[in-house]
């Protein structure tokens, strides 16, 4: 049976080896380096898809790091994205609604088995994060219910001026939503082009227009 001494000092010898191999394995840049490598390694360009799409900008980076970034990386991604957004020609935010509900219930684009990366060929995909209509049976949940967006936000009539901070703001939102949430899981449509811009004035009307189904 070891003594307590023994323990004592098989105690310390323990501490001490893990302490070394500590001091003696990778670095946190080692270990990002790898890891990098590892990704690289485990995809490959496949039609329209290319590698390029894992590289991660400045907000990927930080919105996927295990934390939440700090304050002011938080703050200078939500800048950039908001210098980012390129606000409609004319001024004119809305499109037709029709167009936009089609948009808002197409899942299809950028997937490998598509021919092109063109945004006239792309769906926005809403229904898989967000409820548009009650009568749908199956939706998203991770962004909140858009049912009766423009009506909840008092858009009455949409010829009438349209640079109200609600509309501003739905259209920057769609644009780069990371320019009001750092960590936003909007996709960026206009930002990372996947829609162009009468697309998202479809959207807009969508959301807005007091005639479209959402806002009845």
């Amino acid at each position: 049976m070891k003594t307590p001494l023994i323990l004592r000092a098989s105690a310390l010898l323990a501490a001490a080896l893990l302490l070394a191999s500590c001091a003696t394995g990778p670095s946190p840049a080692e270990l990002d380096a790898q890891f990098a490598a590892i990704m690289k390694a485990s995809f490959r360009d496949e039609g329209i898809a290319k590698t390029d799409r894992i590289q991660q900008d400045l907000g990927q980076q930080a919105c996927s790091a295990g934390k939440d970034p700090d304050d002011a990386i938080a703050k200078r991604i939500q800048e950039e994205a908001l210098a980012s957004i390129r606000w409609p020609q004319g001024g004119q935010y809305i499109g037709d609604w029709r167009a936009g509900e089609r948009l808002a219930q197409s899942g299809r684009g950028m997937t490998w088995t598509d021919t092109s990366t063109a945004p006239k060929d792309n769906g926005g995909n809403c229904y898989n994060c967000h409820q548009i209509d009650k009568k749908e049976i199956s939706y998203g949940t991770i962004g909140p219910s858009l049912w009766n967006y423009g009506k909840n936000r008092g858009i009455t009539d949409i010829t009438a001026p349209t640079a109200a901070p609600i509309v501003q703001y739905t259209w920057g939102k769609l644009w780069n939503g990371k320019a009001y949430n750092a960590c936003s899981n909007m996709p960026r449509f206009g930002h990372a082009k996947l829609l162009d811009e009468q697309q998202i004035r479809d959207l807009m009307a969508l959301l807005l227009d007091p005639k479209s189904p959402v806002n009845q």
